[in-house]
């Protein structure tokens, strides 16, 4: 099992319990397709760096999980076509 992070920038649009249902889609995927979430970091609020989609502010969500190298493929796969997710980016974490 490897170690990913994924950065996930949700529309600043969104409620409250629409933001905590897309991760926890996102968190579906994650286990759906052999991985298991080991953190979920929450930073809030924040000004973009520049303006996506009329956007000038988003939501910002960093979670860590284990899977096998396929994982990160599949889940991005997924999360590509999810509209609350205005950018993402997963990485695979030094061991």
């Amino acid at each position: 099992m490897n170690k990913y992070e994924l950065a996930v920038v949700l529309s600043a649009k969104l409620e409250e319990d629409e933001r905590a249902a897309a991760i926890e889609k996102i968190q579906g995927y994650i286990t759906r397709f052999g991985g298991t979430v080991t953190n979920i970091d929450e930073w809030g609020k924040k000004k973009l760096a520049y303006e996506i989609q009329k956007m000038k502010e988003a939501y910002y969500y960093f979670i860590q999980f284990d899977g096998n190298p396929n994982t990160p493929n599949e889940l991005e796969s997924h999360v590509r076509i999810m509209e609350q997710v205005i950018r993402y980016l997963c990485v695979k974490q030094e061991a």
